[in-house]
């Protein structure tokens, strides 16, 4: 957990949970989330809001990690992906926050962010009661000198030993 906007470290836990859900493309967030609700038990409270590492609305089911996780919580979240699932998008300008929208047919399901000049775009997507527009600003504010916003490369960096 971090503040917001400063980024400082508040609390980090961490849970580590037999995976009892098969893999089924496409619904790997019932495999993930019994290990993230786990680590989010150990807090003190929950976060205001959640930035997950996958897909929100930008999924064949309109149902990624971010939304899950923001349904069972009604917790304000966003997912930020490295990767496309579905959906098709134009070529993102070179500049760091430059996005163009992620559509899947004429529906705008999240946006193609650069984070960072000269390296590939994230995947971002609204999970639970957060606006595109909103999400985009978020995931933004959370971005250092990293690809990944802070959030998201600590999480990371936490849950690996490294």
């Amino acid at each position: 957990v971090l503040t917001y906007p400063g980024l400082e470290p508040v609390v980090e836990r961490i849970a580590r949970v037999p995976t009892t859900f098969p893999y089924v493309p496409g619904l790997l967030s019932f495999r993930e989330i019994p290990a993230v609700l786990a680590a989010l038990a150990q807090l003190p409270a929950l976060p205001d809001l959640i930035l997950c590492d996958g897909q929100g609305i930008a999924h064949p089911r309109r149902l990624g990690i971010a939304c899950h996780l923001g349904v069972l919580l009604d917790v304000p979240t966003i997912g930020v992906a490295k990767s496309r699932l579905i959906g098709t998008h134009a070529e993102v300008p070179a500049d760091k926050g430059d996005w163009v929208p992620l559509l899947d047919g004429k529906e705008i399901i999240g946006a193609v962010l650069r984070t960072r000049e000269n390296v590939k775009p994230l995947y971002v997507s609204p999970g639970h009661r957060v606006s595109l527009p909103t999400a985009i600003d978020y995931v933004m504010g959370c971005v250092t000198r990293y690809r990944l916003p802070e959030t998201t490369r600590r999480a990371d960096r936490l849950a690996s030993g490294r």
